[in-house]
């Protein structure tokens, strides 16, 4: 079978917009701050390898993960994830503070703190299993993977970048977080709004064709 080259690139980007570096660094902010670029780096490298591991087995498994072992559809989970999300987002707008305790930066597991649910969360889990519907698993693994690989540099030049800049210019440092702060707060309670819609519409759909 041809690989939909359109199909692909859009599984590609949509997962990297999920995994938006920028706003990553945001939610990470605390750990951007007090842990070295060496560590650090680490410390991403282990998590997005963490999360690689639950985006393929969902790409290749897809919704029947939900059905036959969570027993729950998949359309909840996303319903479920979006108004998470949602609370997410009208916490930062309101300027309440990040949206999950500040980690601890010398536990051993923070690399699994970082990967959920920093990483692996509804909407990237979600976007794993419409791209492994989209394209197949084998292509969605690929795609996956080369988001998991973008993201990750990303994040380990934005800290170095925040290092640099640190030191000469702290004013700039502290207006850039605030202004991608509300940013992020934006970004994510419209993909909150737009995620509960998807679901909706899928269930008022199947609803329709007498699939629930």
């Amino acid at each position: 079978m041809d690989l939909d080259w359109d199909q692909f690139a859009n599984s590609f980007l949509l997962l990297l917009v999920l995994l938006n570096p920028f706003i990553m660094s945001i939610y990470l902010l605390d750990l951007v701050k007090r842990v070295e670029l060496k560590l650090f780096s680490q410390l991403i490298v282990r998590a997005f390898l963490i999360s690689l591991l639950v985006f393929l087995l969902f790409a290749w498994f897809g919704e029947r993960i939900f059905d036959n072992l969570f027993q729950v559809r998949f359309l909840a989970f996303m319903i479920f994830g979006g108004i998470t999300f949602l609370i997410i987002g009208i916490r930062l707008i309101l300027g309440m503070g990040p949206p999950v305790d500040v980690m601890n930066t010398q536990s051993r597991e923070v690399a699994g703190a970082i990967a959920m649910p920093f990483i692996v969360g509804p909407g990237t889990i979600s976007a794993s299993v419409i791209a492994g519907s989209r394209v197949g698993a084998p292509a969605a693994s690929l795609a996956i993977t080369l988001a998991i690989v973008v993201a990750a540099i990303s994040m380990i030049l934005l800290k170095f970048l925040h290092d640099w800049v640190q030191t000469r210019h702290e004013r700039y440092v502290e207006r850039y977080v605030e202004i991608a702060g509300r940013i992020t707060a934006l970004f994510t309670g419209s993909f909150a709004v737009d995620m509960i819609l998807k679901g909706v519409e899928r269930w008022l759909f199947l609803l329709q064709q007498g699939g629930l």
